[in-house]
């Protein structure tokens, strides 16, 4: 575990931050020797950003052993995560985590999932660029995340959710999607606006962002997450042959099935049949829409009524990527298929949009 302290520590009634580094683009610096990248020493993160000292917050910082890639982002390292905020939780005021962005999206979306009763900020960030690069978005993503973190009002934590902050805006984690994989504003909100948004000012949208209960008990850890779950996606010209066989995996608990528009799909006997034996067999489907924005509307046309009435539940206007790291979670519960049905057509984290928020 590495250390880094903002000047005049001394001070008590500053907020502790810890920065939670597991691997990724922002904390990789190039060898200008050899070219390559090499992992970035946090102990040393001050040297590469000193407007860090400026912060009005107390710093310190943790890394993985053995920093990984985004792309072997895994339930294992989720839980590896919770495990480092539970030990601290009581310790610091807020944390940031950093890791790599194609995945970020369904981290952070499944983290919002495994820590209940929260009342702390977690905030999601990473970089398109490396750290040590000249025209990298690292140092802004980096300090903004910190400040946002240790954000106050009337001695409270403004922030009390998972939340991605990337270019200038920050979001409530499992309302994400990556969009780009080139330009700096890397990630979209699709169905939620921004909970803040940086500029001169660092301005948040209060009356978006979640307010704990307080009567809340401590803080829960759900760290067991069923896997056995896939993504089928709907396309022109489908086979049956490749949907039985996707529904027919050993072990299969969960499908995510990304459908067209309003949550339509083929009504073919076959098809809807295969749907059929799989809900039988016990094995939870999920309507989500393929779009970028809007919502599932189950029944709105023919095309969508059969998978309603067969008991394909409804995602609403849910990310695939929420979608999934729910389905992870609810699994776990040991849930009756009407409750299992009603908690995930519901909205626990602030995953899913009231319909009353969509009339305002």
């Amino acid at each position: 575990m590495c250390f880094l302290e903002c000047k005049n520590d001394k001070m008590t009634n500053k907020p502790s931050i810890l920065l939670i580094y597991t691997g990724g683009t922002i904390g990789m610096i190039k060898d200008y020797k050899t070219k390559a990248l090499k992992t970035f020493d946090f102990s040393q993160i001050v040297d590469k950003i000193p407007e860090l000292q400026q912060l009005n917050c107390k710093i310190k910082s943790i890394s993985f052993e053995e920093p990984i890639d985004s792309s072997n982002m895994n339930t294992k390292y989720y839980v590896d995560i919770v495990e480092i905020i539970e030990e601290n939780y009581q310790k610091f005021d807020g944390f940031v985590v950093l890791t790599g962005s194609d995945s970020m999206s369904f981290a952070s979306s499944a983290i919002s999932f495994m820590l209940e009763n929260l009342q702390k900020p977690v905030i999601f960030t990473g970089s398109q660029l490396p750290i040590g690069d000249l025209r990298t978005d690292a140092k802004e993503n980096l300090i903004t995340a910190i400040e946002i973190a240790s954000a106050t009002k009337n001695g409270a934590p403004i922030i009390n959710e998972v939340c991605l902050y990337f270019e200038y805006k920050l979001y409530r984690a499992n309302r994400t999607t990556k969009i780009s994989a080139e330009q700096f504003e890397a990630f979209a909100s699709m169905n939620f606006p921004p909970l803040a948004e940086s500029g001169v000012h660092l301005k948040f949208h209060e009356h978006l962002i979640h307010q704990p209960k307080k009567t809340a008990n401590t803080l829960i850890v759900r760290k067991k997450l069923v896997d056995d779950v896939v993504f089928l996606k709907i396309f022109p010209g489908i086979s049956d042959i490749v949907v039985k066989s996707i529904l027919n995996i050993p072990n299969l608990k969960g499908v995510i099935l990304e459908t067209y528009g309003a949550g339509n799909a083929p009504n073919s006997e076959n098809f809807i049949q295969l749907l059929k034996n799989a809900i039988n067999k016990g094995i939870k489907i999920i309507n989500v829409t393929q779009c970028e924005s809007g919502r599932v509307l189950m029944g709105h046309y023919d095309t969508s009524l059969l998978l309603k009435k067969i008991g394909v539940i409804d995602g609403k206007d849910i990310t695939s990527e929420s979608a999934v790291a729910k389905l992870m979670y609810l699994l776990n519960e040991n849930l009756s298929t009407e409750d299992f049905k009603c908690f995930f057509e519901k909205s626990l984290r602030g995953e899913i949009t009231d319909i009353s928020f969509l009339k305002v």
